[in-house]
């Protein structure tokens, strides 16, 4: 099994959120995706929490964070699975399972991100992406706010 075949069905949202001022960001690729290592494809849709599918047999999030830290050549501890986030999307291939990771450091990773040619944003900044990442980010948002 090739380090992208696990994300055939499989996602991560990256995100900062700073220990004292709450600043949350979460990280964009340079293709507008906020979805790694690849964006959800066209016509995806986040589903509901009824019409989730449960499935025996599931990927561990800790698992795709270590893979994404292979792809993307990251400190091993550098990105955390972010417990109870779990988010289902209906897309043409099939059900993708989103997972969220939060970045460890105490300041933003701005500078890493840009040599990875990728980027931070607030929430607000990143208004226009497709109906299921906005939809994402609503839901991502809300769990680190309640956490």
């Amino acid at each position: 099994m090739t380090d992208l075949s696990v994300f055939n069905h499989h996602r991560l949202l990256l995100y900062y959120k700073g220990d004292i001022s709450a600043l949350t960001l979460f990280a964009q690729q340079a293709n507008g995706s906020v979805c790694f290592p690849k964006a959800l494809p066209a016509l995806s849709e986040a589903l509901e929490e009824d019409e989730v599918e449960s499935s025996k047999i599931t990927m561990h999030p800790a698992a795709l964070v270590n893979v994404i830290n292979r792809i993307l050549r990251l400190d091993t501890d550098l990105l955390r699975a972010e417990p109870g986030f779990s988010e289902q999307i209906d897309a043409p291939g099939g059900i993708i399972t989103v997972y969220m990771a939060r970045f460890t450091v105490l300041d933003p990773p701005h500078k890493l991100m840009s040599k990875l040619d990728c980027c931070l944003k607030t929430l607000p900044a990143l208004r226009g992406r497709p109906p299921a990442e906005m939809e994402l980010l609503r839901r991502a948002y809300v769990k680190v706010m309640e956490s």
